[in-house]
């Protein structure tokens, strides 16, 4: 399935994206091509509304924190409406996720769970 991003940023300083679909591998880029138009705006305020966001996979909360990192980065802030209970479980078990238990590339975490069975063997 695709992803449909409508953007709204007839409020000043304020961008709001509705998201309908599926945010993935395949369409993330899209969602940062879309934020990346209005970035260097003087927007202060980047709404998500996710209200018909049917799935969420690790690249779109992926993109989520790099708008949140970039938003602080300019003094801004980012707010996330109408979660869909699918994705409202992702962003629950995300934070519920000690950070040692948080890896940035699956690349880490293979070598994170090579480190954890070599241990075993060992003993």
């Amino acid at each position: 399935m695709s992803l449909d991003i409508i953007a709204d940023h007839s409020q000043p300083f304020t961008l709001s994206l509705t998201l309908n679909g599926q945010l993935d591998s395949l369409t993330a880029p899209d969602l940062q091509k879309e934020i990346n138009k209005y970035l260097k705006a003087a927007i202060k305020t980047l709404i998500f509304n996710l209200e018909k966001l049917e799935f969420i996979s690790s690249a779109g909360l992926r993109i989520f924190a790099k708008a949140r990192k970039d938003m602080k980065g300019k003094g801004g802030q980012v707010f996330f409406l109408n979660l869909t209970p699918q994705v409202k479980k992702v962003f629950d078990i995300v934070k519920a996720v000690p950070l040692s238990e948080v890896f940035t590339s699956t690349e880490e975490l293979d070598a994170y769970l090579t480190v954890m069975q070599s241990n075993i063997n060992k003993e």
